[in-house]
């Protein structure tokens, strides 16, 4: 730790000031931020313009949660199950470990069989990593099992030292410092949870204690992670947002002032405000190297940041994929609804059955012509989607052929324009549906049987075409 007041920042190749060293406050009231989160009404959102460089380490990576707070909101995996999706995991994340980590709990005989059984898979990445209650009893089964990292729980809010531990700052930071000592003495990597951050006194709790662990760090030559965790997704990324609840504030603060290494900083967040991933972005552009995620987004309340979003956020930051196989994004949804039974909301981005779709006859009218207009990306390389139209009353000449193009999957030379005259035909088959009362969107199969009566012929070299 250094106690020099002026510094060279290596990053920047500019001299900063290093003047302040924060000390833990040992208040006798909690500090709740009334102000701001006084319950009653929508946390408010508070400016005090101080702004902080952007900072993105060159080398960020994601972790997983999808076993440990993912599956607190959902029925229960099974073993095979959790095998199954570690290994679409592990594909999405490429030979170079995007998705780095892995965490599990290890409270029951079926949570250390499932992460024995991908330990036992044998790859590299990602690394299982456990979640565990802060008692040595634990910190020797973590180590049975040779896991080498774990995470322990240090809530970091007053709402949570005063209102839920019954302890001060002091007592809090004692019993937090004790339980790491013992991971250490076990020969285990902490990950320090500081969970509620986005509620918490930053410089009279946060940065302390954040301190106190970078000096254990170097004492005992072992890393320890601090993941900040917006448990409430309270965090936003404004820039100029006050602390406690502004993601480059708590990212720029725990790496400039307690002086952690991007490398041990991670970011957990969840969405209850629609802020996941842009927090999760933002802890990346200002210093950490990793974002928590899940698959789907699965977790606790309204959830995770997902895995898959993260994913393609990296590729649109770095420029590259860097090894990563998107198409596993298609793979875990399906097996997410075939095998586990779990309904993805269609418009769903990367992952909902319609996130590509279109029902606008304007919209197929252009995709006709260049499916590039109306599309975020190659859906169909990338993430072995093609776009898609789904029919109603809305679609058009243009929806309709498109549909027929796409569904029998048409090589360029056979495919059809919108005036071909079986579409005339198709499209007042529907139009007289809807007029007699339909309302829901055309399935193909049933458009499949609609275009059998239109025109038998055709439809017979429809299905030479596709073989």
């Amino acid at each position: 730790m250094s106690n020099k007041k002026v510094v060279i920042n290596k990053k920047t190749n500019l001299l900063e000031e290093k003047t302040y060293n924060y000390n833990l406050q040992n208040v006798k009231e909690p500090q709740l931020y009334r102000e701001i989160f006084d319950y009653d009404n929508v946390p408010k959102i508070v400016f005090n313009n101080r702004f902080v460089p952007q900072a993105m380490p060159e080398n960020i990576w994601i972790t997983d949660t999808t076993f440990r707070d993912g599956q607190q909101s959902t029925s229960p995996f099974t073993v095979q199950q959790i095998v199954d999706l570690f290994k679409l995991m592990s594909r999405l994340g490429g030979k170079n470990g995007i998705i780095r980590q892995s965490e599990f709990f290890l409270y029951s005989e079926k949570d250390r069989q499932a992460a024995r059984a991908c330990m036992d898979l044998g790859l590299k990445f990602p690394e299982v990593t456990s979640w565990i209650r802060a008692n040595k009893k634990d910190f020797e089964l973590v180590k049975e099992m040779g896991i080498k990292e774990t995470g322990i729980l240090v809530s970091c809010s007053d709402y949570h030292i005063f209102k839920k531990m019954n302890l001060n700052r002091q007592q809090a930071m004692d019993k937090y410092l004790g339980s790491v000592k013992d991971a250490l003495d076990a020969g285990i990597k902490p990950r320090c949870h500081f969970e509620d951050i986005t509620r918490a006194d930053f410089y009279g709790f946060v940065v302390p204690f954040a301190f106190e662990l970078m000096k254990l760090s170097k004492e005992s030559g072992i890393p320890i992670k601090i993941r900040a965790c917006d448990t409430m997704g309270f965090g936003v990324n404004f820039p100029g947002a006050a602390l406690p609840r502004s993601v480059p504030g708590i990212i720029y603060g725990l790496h400039h002032y307690a002086e952690v290494p991007s490398e041990l900083l991670e970011w957990h967040g969840h969405n209850d405000f629609y802020k996941v991933v842009t927090n999760a972005s933002s802890a990346w552009l200002y210093g950490c190297s990793a974002v928590n995620c899940s698959l789907l987004g699965i977790g606790e309340r309204t959830g995770n940041c997902p895995i898959e979003a993260m994913a393609i956020e990296y590729a649109s930051l770095k420029g590259r994929s860097d090894g990563m196989d998107f198409t596993a994004i298609t793979d875990i949804a399906n097996y997410f609804e075939r095998e586990i039974g779990y309904v993805i909301p269609p418009r769903t981005p990367f992952v909902g059955r319609s996130f590509n779709s279109t029902r606008a006859g304007i919209h197929a009218d252009g995709m006709l012509k260049d499916e590039e207009i109306y599309n975020i990306f190659n859906t169909k390389k990338l993430l072995n989607r093609p776009m898609h139209v789904s029919i109603n009353n809305t679609s058009g000449l243009a929806g309709l052929a498109y549909w027929i193009n796409d569904y029998y999957e048409l090589p360029d030379e056979h495919k059809i324009e919108k005036t071909h005259p079986v579409i005339a035909k198709l499209k007042e088959m529907i139009d007289k549906a809807y007029a007699d009362g339909r309302s829901s969107v055309m399935g193909d199969d049933e458009l499949d049987a609609m275009l059998l009566q239109c025109d038998k012929e055709f439809h017979k070299k429809l299905l030479l075409y596709a073989q």
